[in-house]
């Protein structure tokens, strides 16, 4: 069993109270109920409790993951000193794809879209890295961001 912690914010309550993910379980758990919930909280911002905070007292870092269950894709996301997203076999066309944390919009670049399976892996390789980015993904500097 793992020893790192992670907190999850999706829900308009985790505000208050973040749902904590401790064990691969958890991550599928997580990523199971973005796919299936409700269309505006199909991502959530996840913190890692292996970092350390900034004077300010809030997170070094943010990783957010993303879950469309209809079209077995997903986002990711990661910022410390510099912005990425994930980065999709997919060419696009210049568009934007649109991701909800507690119904609050955040547009993606379409190329950010992955298999919702590495969206899985990556969130676990978070847990088990000590908040890391993950290496199983490709990344991108978004220009949008």
């Amino acid at each position: 069993m793992t020893h790192n912690r992670v907190q999850a914010y999706y829900h308009v309550q985790h505000a208050d109270e973040p749902s904590v993910i401790r064990t691969p379980e958890d991550v599928d758990a997580l990523i199971d109920a973005l796919a299936t919930g409700d269309e505006f909280e199909n991502s959530a911002i996840l913190h890692s409790s292996e970092r350390e905070l900034l004077p300010s007292g809030f997170p070094d870092h943010e990783f957010r993951v993303g879950a469309d269950g209809k079209r077995q894709v997903g986002v990711l996301s990661f910022m410390d000193e510099k912005n990425y997203v994930s980065l999709g076999s997919s060419a696009g066309n210049g568009g934007e794809v649109t991701y909800y944390v507690a119904e609050n919009p955040t547009d993606f670049p379409e190329t950010a879209e992955i298999p919702l399976s590495l969206v899985r892996q990556a969130a676990k390789e978070f847990l088990s890295s000590g908040g890391q980015r993950p290496t199983c993904a490709q990344w991108q500097e978004p220009e949008i961001w």
